[in-house]
């Protein structure tokens, strides 16, 4: 088996080597998006102007206003104290070609006090690359490559990723295999952690290539369970309705969410709710007072393509809170008002909270500021795996290349050919 496992391992290695190098080195940067935009983009994100905060509706009706194309579908009701109004945008159709419109921009910065435009910009903006568009830049490199819409179909950089994860977990049990002696993998002799050692430890006076092998093998072993984690969590974040969810759903019991029981629309056929921003957010606090919840909310979006609003509650700078899985949610349908459903915190069966826990172990949020650490840490050591890895194959290919030349040209002189250990 071990001759079968070494071939998997080169050949699915070498296949996601370059994906993996991207992703780490992305992993490492965007673990610290919020602090590094806002120390490029202080025009953006703090306020000018003093003085009370205008409603967050208000403010959104002001940004729809000066461009009618566009809608608001992502609106904070509270800012932190100096901070700017960060809506989301989204383009309507232009009733002349059905399609929607190219605005240009998702995203608009408003002083809370007056609602001034202070900024806006393409979050994700795969090119011009500026100092306003460079972390949003990483984040979606990340996680989906920017590879673009193709045939109608915009996730295919999402299938792709999430793919490279599902084979990159797969290829961390084999080569954990690997790392074990032969007589530990064949249950026999006595011993095995003394011949399995010397794969936990890098010699350092060794030869270059040896040091590479042992940097591979070492760091490989030492954050295996990490490795694994990351490996798995990018697979269910970037696969989740497509395989993720699906599997969860015939091996336990998942409290389905009304995003996953809705087919959503197409980016050109968005749905219109009949109840504006005003009305959902009145019940959504109510059912919040009903349940006996005690955070305000603290933003609330529509989704068009599923027709469906969803109030978060939080309190300013908490949306990340709850160890990294977001906030309690309520969802509200954009047609009929009713209230279809809830999300809390680590609360629902262990499926439900198996499924919540993805995020946070992928960002490293579940354990607050030293998981981000370890998470950008774990950044640099994917892509250094990546490159020690890509170097063990082109060194034992170079040696294979050069044991086949000497040995075609001691066949043409007749002479003895080197001997295979050589």
């Amino acid at each position: 088996m071990r001759p079968v496992f070494t071939l998997l391992h080169r050949w699915v290695g070498l296949a996601i080597a370059g994906f993996l190098f991207i992703s780490g080195l992305t992993g490492a940067v965007i673990s610290w998006d919020h602090e590094l935009d806002g120390w490029l983009n202080p025009h953006l994100h703090r306020a000018v102007a003093q003085g009370s905060a205008l409603p967050a509706l208000v403010l959104a009706d002001r940004a729809e206003e000066r461009d009618k194309r566009a809608w608001a579908t992502y609106i904070p009701l509270a800012v932190t104290p100096g901070g700017t109004l960060s809506l989301l945008m989204q383009p309507r159709v232009d009733p002349t070609t059905g399609q929607v419109y190219e605005l240009g921009y998702n995203q608009v910065f408003l002083d809370p006090a007056t609602g001034d435009e202070l900024g806006r910009r393409e979050w994700g903006q795969a090119w011009p690359i500026t100092t306003e568009t460079l972390i949003s830049f990483l984040y979606k490199l990340h996680y989906s490559l920017h590879v673009p819409e193709m045939w109608g179909i915009d996730e295919w950089g999402l299938w792709l990723m999430g793919g490279v994860a599902l084979l990159w977990t797969l290829d961390c049990f084999v080569g954990f295999y690997l790392t074990l002696p032969v007589a530990v993998q064949r249950r026999r002799g006595r011993g095995w952690w003394a011949r399995w050692a010397p794969a936990w430890r890098i010699k350092t006076s060794g030869s270059t290539y040896r040091i590479n092998f042992d940097i591979h093998r070492a760091f490989s072993l030492w954050t295996w369970v990490l490795l694994l984690t990351l490996a798995f969590t990018g697979f269910s974040l970037n696969l989740y309705r497509e395989v993720f969810y699906p599997v969860m759903s015939m091996v336990s019991k998942v409290t389905p969410t009304p995003y996953d029981s809705h087919t959503p629309r197409d980016k050109h056929d968005p749905i219109v709710p009949t109840l504006g921003f005003a009305p959902a957010l009145e019940r959504a606090q109510a059912e919040a007072q009903r349940r006996g919840w005690a955070e305000p909310v603290g933003a609330i979006a529509y989704s068009p393509r599923f027709g469906l609003y969803s109030a978060r509650f939080f309190h300013p700078g908490d949306d990340h809170g709850a160890a990294g899985v977001g906030p309690a949610q309520l969802y509200i349908d954009g047609a009929s008002g009713a209230v279809l459903g809830a999300q809390e915190p680590w609360k629902g069966t262990v499926a439900d909270i198996f499924m919540q826990a993805q995020f946070p172990l992928h960002s490293g949020r579940i354990l607050g500021l030293p998981g981000r650490i370890m998470i950008s840490v774990m950044g640099l050591v994917v892509a250094t795996l990546s490159v020690t890895g890509v170097v063990i194959w082109w060194r034992k290919r170079a040696a294979r290349s050069s044991v086949r030349r000497r040995t075609a040209a001691t066949a043409a002189t007749g002479l003895p050919g080197p001997h295979p250990a050589e």
